[in-house]
């Protein structure tokens, strides 16, 4: 019988201490999904743009009720800390000790280019099985907002794009609205 080879999944904890080594520093782009450490695409000017322009939209209309992050970590199982690029937590987050988790969080939104395929996949089955409640993926290829609501097992049962003039709010906060040109223009 022919061997079959074994990878080995990190846990979130195993994946901080590789960190405290120095096997990898603040700078390296890495996030850890399903046990696998992932090296994250360079970001392009207009992924940097999108997520500028969402921080400024979404800090304007927080006024204490959620935190607004960027490019943070989360963890969302015991094997999976991803990196998304911009969070609306709770606002208890800053009075936790640890990372966010999962029930922290209202709205996780990643902006894809050259990632979309990885952010519909991988990591959007990963988002859903830890019960992320809203996920955006702002689609730089077709200009877009694609939302992702009601996580069940390994999908997000409502889904929608949102084009052009079209705006958009976060379930949690109905009156935050973004308009999807002003995001990915």
């Amino acid at each position: 019988m022919p061997a079959v080879a074994q990878t080995y999944r990190f846990t979130v904890e195993e994946y901080h201490k590789l960190g405290e080594v120095g096997i990898f520093d603040e700078d390296d782009r890495v996030e850890l999904l399903d046990g696998e450490i992932i090296l994250m695409s360079p970001v392009g000017y207009r992924h940097a743009k999108a997520v500028r322009r969402l921080l400024k939209a979404f800090i304007r209309h927080s006024r204490d009720r959620f935190e607004v992050d960027a490019q943070d970590p989360v963890i969302i199982s015991d094997y999976s800390e991803p990196q998304p690029d911009v969070l609306l937590l709770a606002p208890e987050v800053d009075s936790y000790e640890g990372l966010p988790e999962a029930r922290h969080t209202y709205l996780i939104v990643e902006v894809a280019d050259s990632t979309l395929r990885y952010d519909r996949g991988r990591k959007l089955k990963a988002y859903a099985r830890a019960g992320i409640r809203e996920l955006w993926i702002v689609n730089l290829k077709e200009n877009v907002v694609e939302v992702y609501r009601e996580p069940s097992g390994e999908q997000y049962h409502s889904t929608r794009v949102a084009r052009g003039n079209e705006r958009i709010a976060p379930l949690a906060f109905p009156d935050v609205k973004v308009t999807v040109a002003s995001i990915v223009a």
